[in-house]
């Protein structure tokens, strides 16, 4: 094993890290965990600090150099400037403090241990960020990714990542001024920023800020028809094969060329990439076609975080393992949380933005191993966080599942908490100057996601007086300028629905996300206004038996189109007496 170890190192640490990563994450998901903890434990499994086969950390990290550039081009692939405009009003300003915020009580943290100012910096920066994949997997594993919760999470993680992209841009440019001693490392990471390494510092920012600004401004000029056009000539082929080798030179390609050519992050290279091919005709085949390899590479790039672990810091450094958690698992989510309550948030939003960053991100393994090449880090730096990370991402889940009871508990418990959740919001009742066509009658949509705007576009075709009812206050915002009344709020609680007149609706419309439990809804809009016809969304045959017993009278057959489905019933049943029902499905 050592001699074929030592003659093709690069095919024994895929073997070893590939076996490990599947074996590992199998285990992980059946004790309910996330895979990535799997992963990060199939690198300490094969890394320099425990016994047995160790796998080359070079080539280890060259293979997660890839990974980077496939995950930064999936993001930019899936990356939508509507939805992260939608949430930027709390996103933005959001994402910004925390950051900050946490960053402060890392780099206090470090420099309380007696670190260098660049090094407790970057520590503390590291620790700012949560994991986008983890987010993505755990809201979709909840069906909340369409969520109002869900969208405001994934725009604040959206902006974190931005921010880091341009740390990552900006750290070898000014690695020098924060810590002379790294100005040889710099000059070693990044040849473009070289010659400034002795200018000003706002000279040095200054054209590696130009330097980014004409990499965008040809990517989104250029790029943005060349590269369509390019998969279009190859997609004439009719060859899959030739169509994927040409995503993958796409992304790997225009990576390493910003990063020899403009000085800047693969990373920064390859989510610009992303983000030119997803305005073509061909992003969602060029996403699926290069989802296989971005998942492998994503598990080597996990795999090789975990061989940097050193689990020699759990018993030689526990107290300062414990400080990181509590960071990261405490401080960023009481920040949180207090930035959402400030924005005028509710209680529920606050906390489900608060255990979606409750975690470490891949941009923190990122920006550890950057500062690690310039030498600006302390060894047991990478450990701290790769311990850090493990921890965190393995309770996620678990705090994922406790956000909803713990909000419960506190509504029963605290009067302030009822305060916050109900606090003095003018969106969430309708205004005085509304029309009374709108107060008898009407028909009051819950939820308008996708399906929710599908519905209200065919009800309004049809000249049917509309309220709609939702948790997101950019879309209440976006409703009312454009003329249709709207209430801010959650629809099972009962102020909300005051608030709609579902006293005096002639129909109920629910188009919720179908992981939300609407029977507490249909219970409350019941004993509202006893006769009221409920139309419901509903996901399979089961639910929409268990929706008939609360109340709502016939099931649409689940193979329908929902949208369509929820529609034509709402418009059968506004024709119909009071008290008739039903409940679509798909």
């Amino acid at each position: 094993m050592g001699r074929v170890h030592a003659e093709m190192p690069l095919i024994a640490t895929l073997a070893a890290a590939f076996g490990l990563a599947l074996l590992c994450g199998l285990i992980a998901t059946r004790l309910k965990l996330p895979a990535l903890v799997g992963y990060l434990l199939a690198g300490v499994a094969i890394g320099p600090h425990t016994p047995g086969f160790v796998g080359d950390v070079a080539i280890a990290a060259q293979l997660a150099e890839i990974g980077v550039m496939l995950l930064m081009f999936g993001v930019g692939l899936h990356f939508s400037l509507g939805d992260l405009l939608a949430v930027r009003k709390v996103a933005v300003p959001g994402a910004v403090v925390q950051m900050a915020v946490a960053t402060a009580m890392g780099a206090g943290l470090a420099a309380w241990w007696g670190w260098r100012p660049a090094a407790a910096l970057v520590f503390g920066v590291s620790l700012s960020v949560a994991s986008t994949v983890v987010l993505l997997r755990a809201l979709e594993s909840r069906g909340a990714l369409q969520s109002g919760n869900g969208r405001i999470a994934v725009g604040w993680l959206v902006v974190e990542d931005l921010a880091m992209v341009l740390v990552l841009v900006l750290l070898p440019a000014v690695a020098g001024l924060l810590e002379p001693a790294a100005a040889t490392a710099a000059t070693t990471a990044t040849a473009a920023t070289a010659p400034r390494i002795a200018q000003p510092l706002w000279q040095t920012l200054a054209q590696t800020l130009l330097a980014v600004a004409a990499f965008i401004a040809l990517m989104l000029l250029g790029g943005r028809r060349l590269l369509p056009w390019v998969l279009w000539q190859i997609s004439r082929t009719g060859s899959r094969e030739l169509f994927t080798l040409c995503v993958m030179a796409v992304a790997v390609g225009i990576a390493y060329g910003a990063a020899a050519l403009f000085g800047v992050s693969v990373a920064l290279g390859a989510f610009f990439a992303g983000l030119v091919l997803r305005e073509s005709e061909f992003s969602q085949r060029a996403a699926g076609e290069s989802l296989p390899f971005r998942d492998a590479f994503a598990v080597l790039f996990f795999v090789a975080v975990g061989m940097l672990f050193d689990w020699h810091v759990l018993v030689e450094r526990p107290l300062q393992v414990l400080a990181v958690l509590g960071v990261v698992m405490v401080g960023k989510s009481l920040a949180a949380v207090a930035l959402v309550l400030a924005l005028r948030y509710p209680l529920a939003s606050a906390l489900a933005i608060a255990v979606s960053l409750a975690q470490i991100g891949e941009f923190s393994f990122i920006l550890l191993a950057l500062g690690d090449r310039l030498g600006l880090m302390p060894p047991e730096a990478s450990s701290l966080v790769v311990a850090a990370a493990l921890i965190s991402i393995a309770l996620n889940p678990l705090l994922f599942s406790l956000a909803e009871p713990a909000r419960r508990w506190l509504l029963s418990r605290s009067a302030l908490a009822q305060r916050l959740e109900r606090r003095d919001e003018p969106l969430a009742e309708l205004p005085m100057s509304t029309d009374r066509r709108f107060l008898a009658r009407q028909a009051v949509l819950v939820g308008y996601g996708a399906v929710g705007r599908a519905v209200a576009a065919a009800l309004v075709r049809e000249q049917v007086p509309l309220v709609v009812v939702d948790r997101n206050r950019e879309r209440i915002e976006a409703l009312r300028a454009a003329g249709t009344p709207a209430v801010l709020g959650d629809a099972s609680d009962p102020a909300a629905l005051v608030q709609a007149h579902v006293a005096e609706a002639g129909l109920l419309v629910v188009a919720v996300p179908e992981s939300t439990d609407v029977r507490p809804l249909i219970d409350t809009a019941r004993t509202l206004n006893p006769l009221l016809p409920i139309v419901v969304r509903a996901t399979d045959r089961e639910m929409a038996a268990l929706l008939e017993s609360a109340g709502v009278r016939k099931a649409v057959h689940p193979k329908q189109a929902l949208a369509d489905a929820l529609a034509a019933a709402a418009l059968q049943v506004m024709a119909k007496a009071p008290g008739e029902g039903a409940a679509a499905g798909r």
